[in-house]
């Protein structure tokens, strides 16, 4: 249930195979953290359900979470088990009464906005909170109960006044946690950090497939439930109910806000406003079923404010110092074109929609913040991959899905909506937009590239903005998928592609790890980390590298070290 609170006292009620090019989807070039928490939670939804048969109930077994902070309040949440039976996606249980609380310690001793909610099987027992009336840019603790059984205690934390001046913040970056790829060790890394203000999640927290579909049976490092391909609404919550039992998944929720938005994977591989490349309506049903059904869970179980239209595109704003643009860029875009097709120039093609696309475009211009922060699922620089030698070509296109004939495009990301694109870019040069920074995951792999104006004349053409290209939590990037030790074939690859896409200035092609993005009035830098092995639970983050903007200059550049 989804409830609205302010401060103190008021309690009202608000309203199975999947295609290899999911491996790297581009790139075809090559503390508050409860330790307890990590003995009572387990890595499948099975585990659960015995887990809670054998203990007492209610429990909260799912964690806590907030999200979606503002300068007066925050967004937060937390899944109730009020029976055994009252399993994530079971439909069962009974409406429970959910007491929270919101204090400005971690003891508890000077509580500022507390309530009632019910969590109810209409919602798979998941809780939603909207508190406001709290400071702007301050630390608040909060936590949740129900009878005598308390939930784990998390920290959270609001953004500065909209008009205030604001000497920098500093934001966690990560997408694409694929369960059955590995452990989750970035989250913790991430949790374990107190200079954060918040953590961005750029889309893939969960993946549909059937366990073993993605990767092979003998490469899972741990099974998912259900184990069969997510279609229906129990099966979504069910999911999402698995991946919220992973102890550095908690952490990280209990440690920082998350401000995150969906891709593919939350519904299917390749999502598109009419269908999927994952989903077959002859065995899998009507797809608007299937997509309702994911929005359903997605929203319960996530501690994300529904947007226009139940989507995730909205915006938030750190003060004077960065907005942050958010988009959804898989609700309102066309089928994706076949590569070669000359489709992906068609300007009645679009990957945000008429709305969104006019709604970011005021957004930016409007903007009077000295950084505009854009959250992009899919990578936006145009990307060819002419150059790469033919002996690396065809196996990577195989595993991106593209043509082994050497044609190099991915019309999965901005490269395949040229017109949109075109659009936007034009609208930030025309209007003198600066200081656009473009955050993305999707890919599996690092990137720090220019935006040019024109690719094929940059860099006199110049720049509209650069992008910071996130890696893979746990998903298969290249190493992982042709097994091979890091760096054996990337180097290579990864050469050529600077070479044939000269604003591209670099691209780690085999780490798996996360980012921290330093936002001050002079500068955006992105530190990039990795971690050692994504299969082992005690895996060591390292920093690798770090590139950043400086105002005004709409170019990236390597620094030394991170912030």
């Amino acid at each position: 249930m989804t409830s609205q609170f302010t401060p103190a006292t008021g309690v009202s009620p608000a309203t199975g195979t999947p295609s290899r090019r999911t491996a790297l989807k581009a790139a075809a070039a090559t503390a508050l953290v409860a330790p307890a928490l990590a003995a009572t939670t387990v890595s499948s939804a099975h585990a659960v359900s015995a887990a809670t048969a054998a203990s007492a109930t209610p429990a909260f077994l799912h964690g806590v979470a907030s999200g979606d902070p503002l300068p007066d309040g925050v967004l937060l949440w937390t899944r109730l088990t009020p029976t055994a039976e009252a399993t994530p996606g079971s439909g069962l249980g009974p409406d429970t009464a959910v007491a929270w609380e919101v204090a400005e310690d971690k003891a508890f001793t000077r509580v500022v906005a507390r309530g009632t909610t019910t969590a109810s099987a209409a919602t798979d027992h998941t809780v939603k909170v909207d508190v406001r009336g709290l400071r702007q840019a301050t630390d608040y603790y909060f936590r949740f109960s129900c009878g005598d059984v308390l939930s784990p205690a998390a920290r959270t934390r609001t953004t500065p006044a909209a008009d205030s001046t604001v000497a920098g913040v500093r934001f966690g970056v990560v997408s694409c946690a694929n369960w059955e790829s590995g452990y989750f060790s970035p989250y913790r890394h991430l949790a374990a950090r107190s200079d954060l203000d918040a953590v961005l999640h750029l889309g893939d927290y969960i993946y549909e497939y059937a366990t073993g579909g993605y990767p092979e049976p003998k490469y899972v490092v741990r099974q998912h439930q259900p184990r069969h391909e997510i279609v229906t609404l129990a099966d979504y919550r069910l999911r999402h109910g698995t991946y919220k039992t992973d102890p550095d998944l908690q952490a990280l929720h209990h440690r920082h806000p998350v401000v995150a938005i969906w891709d593919d994977h939350e519904f299917a591989n390749d999502t598109w406003s009419g269908g999927a490349e994952n989903h077959t309506p002859e065995t899998e049903g009507d797809w608007s079923a299937r997509v309702a059904a994911a929005k359903q869970a997605y929203f319960e179980w996530m501690p994300v404010r529904t947007s226009t239209a139940g989507t995730v595109y909205r915006r938030l704003r750190w003060g004077k110092l960065a907005d942050l643009h958010l988009l959804d860029l898989r609700s309102f875009r066309s089928q994706q074109a076949s590569v070669g097709s000359g489709k992906v120039d068609d300007p009645d093609r679009t990957i945000t929609g008429r709305a969104q696309l006019d709604w970011l475009k005021s957004g930016l211009a409007a903007s009077d913040a000295s950084w505009k922060l854009v959250g992009t699922s899919v990578m936006i620089s145009p990307i060819a991959f002419g150059s790469v030698p033919a002996h690396l070509f065809e196996p990577i296109a195989e595993l991106v899905g593209l043509p082994k004939e050497g044609i190099a495009v991915n019309t999965d990301q901005w490269d395949g909506y040229t017109d949109d694109r075109k659009e936007l870019i034009g609208h930030l040069k025309d209007r003198s937009v600066t200081n656009t920074v473009f955050l993305t995951g999707d890919i599996h792999m690092s990137w720090a590239n220019d935006v040019p104006v024109k690719a094929a004349t940059y860099p006199s053409s110049g720049s509209a903005g650069v992008e910071f290209v996130i890696t893979s939590v746990t998903s298969d990037n290249l190493d992982d998928m042709l097994h091979v030790a890091p760096q054996t074939v990337s180097l290579v690859a990864a050469t050529a592609v600077k070479a044939a896409n000269r604003h591209v200035k670099y691209v780690d092609m085999d780490s798996h790890g996360y980012g921290v993005l330093d936002v001050t009035p002079e500068h955006s830098q992105m530190d990039y980390y990795s971690v050692s092995d994504k299969t082992r639970k005690d895996a060591t983050s390292t920093w690798r590298r770090s590139y950043r903007t400086l105002t005004g200059t709409q170019h990236v550049e390597r620094v030394y070290a991170p912030r």
